[in-house]
């Protein structure tokens, strides 16, 4: 059965940082690009960024780019968003996604992720 958990999420203040993490089963993670997103309360969900599978190829939403970091270790069928110099816009539910193997142009729509998480909270607040 193919899931996927996401951990790591929390109350941080601004200018903080959070590790998430994406554990994977029953499925080869080294075949599959994984995807982040996040939906805040009232919005669309949005991409984060995402990670191609062999070529290990990396994107980021324009919001995020310097501030996070997407990473695998295929070993222990887990992606990581490491994510800096948070702000409140950050605050959202983060979902990490599975697709095979390459992101694709419009991986930021969700497109082509068959597989969810269940989510992780991330609050950005004073």
């Amino acid at each position: 059965q193919v899931q996927l958990v996401e951990s790591g999420g929390g109350l941080v203040q601004p200018g903080g940082s959070l590790r998430l993490s994406c554990a994977a089963s029953g499925f080869i993670l080294d075949h599959s690009a994984i995807g982040w997103f996040r939906q805040a309360p009232g919005k669309e969900r949005d991409g984060v960024s995402c990670i191609s599978s062999s070529s290990g190829s990396t994107y980021y939403a324009d919001s995020v780019k310097g501030r996070f970091t997407i990473s695998r270790d295929n070993a222990k069928n887990k992606v990581y968003l490491q994510m800096n110099s948070l702000k409140p816009e950050d605050t959202a539910v983060y979902y990490c996604a599975a697709r095979n193997y390459v992101c694709g142009l419009t991986w930021y729509r969700g497109n082509g992720f068959g597989s969810w998480g269940q989510g992780t909270q991330v609050t950005v607040s004073s």
